[in-house]
């Protein structure tokens, strides 16, 4: 989750309607994702023979901008790594440095992107589901520049290829909007993968989630796959599932205190709860201020990002973050519209292009039991190969 309303992928009310996992389409591994293969030392050239030439670096035209959402761009959250992977991209494709606009509120969203837009900028990213309408309104009304929205799936427009605030997407975005990507996760998977870590550090048997809001496909996704992957390694364990509210109001992702409030009066009500997994942004932050703050051994799960970067203060109890690899899809992006290989629409990062992930223990590692590193690097392989399911049919609807 992060700070644009400080909460995952929510899809800014589309998410209501459009909930199926998987409908985005899927790009390959990048050369730059994949673990670089050991090779032999290379031997020095015989004397006098010309070394082979170093190969020319590749150079871009392309000017690249990135507006974020309200807060920092150094906020170890979906800003800050969406940035760096505009960063990435761009040295990459030998483009000049991306350009930044940190927006100080909502209405700031539009006229930044146009200040990208009368500069000439070729691509601009935008960074989280806020973002949305006014980034279908720009690529409509901008049909030669690239737009790369993150965390902004599925597309919703209508006919004519404008923000549909009714949210019944009756135009195909693909088609009326040819220069918007919109980059999507497959939360169930990480999910799962966190669900896994849970189950095997619980010793009550008894596990819990927490998102922002029921209405919240993202976040439901997250919690169907945790509470299968959790089940994955102990098919008796209890996966309790809360959430904050029923709508997007500020109290879903942007109230650390009342986020804070919520799961202590929650854990007081389940008390053998001693792992918890937080769904919901900034509120989501202080659902894990409770699990270190409780009385008993309650470990947090952090979300999007490695928490134990992105909130230190979670550290204490933190046992693990599921995540989504931001700096990697948006780089990606970059490199496909360079290379004249991207294709408008919905983007989907998951398992078999290393869209997801979950992170390493760091100071709670020992508490992860025998055996879950194989169980993790089994259930991606699953994942990959398509054997593996993380989410029931009705994937992203409450139960």
């Amino acid at each position: 989750m992060h700070k644009r309303s400080l909460g995952l992928s929510l899809f800014g009310g589309v998410a209501i309607i459009v909930a199926a996992c998987g409908t985005a389409a899927t790009p390959s591994p990048s050369a730059a994702s994949q673990p670089p293969a050991a090779s032999a030392p290379a031997s020095a050239p015989a004397s006098g023979e010309a070394s082979a030439p170093a190969s020319q670096a590749a150079t871009s035209n392309l000017k690249i901008g990135v507006v974020t959402d309200i807060g920092t761009l150094n906020d170890k959250n979906f800003n800050e790594y969406s940035f760096k992977g505009a960063e990435d991209g761009a040295a990459a494709i030998g483009a000049e440095a991306p350009k930044s606009i940190v927006p100080t509120s909502a209405s700031e969203y539009a006229p930044s992107i146009k200040s990208f837009v009368d500069q000439k900028f070729d691509v601009i990213v935008t960074v989280g589901f806020n973002l949305a309408s006014v980034t279908v309104q720009a690529a409509h009304d901008n049909p030669n520049t690239w737009f790369i929205g993150v965390d902004q799936s599925p597309i919703c427009v209508t006919a004519d290829g404008l923000p549909d605030s009714t949210f019944a997407c009756p135009g195909d975005a693909k088609t009326l909007l040819p220069k918007y990507i919109s980059i999507a996760f497959q939360e169930d998977q990480a999910g799962y993968l966190a669900g896994i870590v849970a189950a095997g550090a619980s010793q009550s048997n008894v596990i819990a989630a927490i998102g922002g809001s029921s209405i919240c496909a993202p976040c439901v996704r997250y919690i169907q796959g945790y509470e299968l992957g959790a089940k994955s390694v102990k098919p008796d364990i209890k996966v309790i599932t809360a959430y904050v509210t029923n709508d997007f109001s500020a109290a879903a992702f942007q109230d650390q205190a009342g986020g804070k409030t919520y799961a202590t009066n929650f854990l007081a009500q389940n008390k053998k709860v001693d792992v918890l997994f937080q769904v919901a942004g900034l509120t989501g932050n202080g659902i894990l201020d409770a699990a270190c703050a409780s009385k008993t051994a309650v470990y947090g799960i952090g979300v999007d990002v490695d928490q134990f970067i992105s909130y230190p203060a979670a550290g204490p109890c933190l046992l693990t973050s599921a995540e989504k690899h931001l700096q990697l899809a948006v780089s990606d992006a970059l490199k496909a519209v360079a290379g004249g290989s991207a294709t408008a629409g919905n983007l989907l990062y998951d398992a078999k292009n290393n869209g997801i992930g979950v992170s390493q223990g760091h100071n709670l590692g020992d508490k992860w039991a025998a055996g879950t590193q194989d169980l993790l690097n089994k259930a991606l392989a699953g994942m990959k190969d398509g054997s593996l399911k993380t989410c029931p049919d009705k994937c992203g609807t409450p139960g």
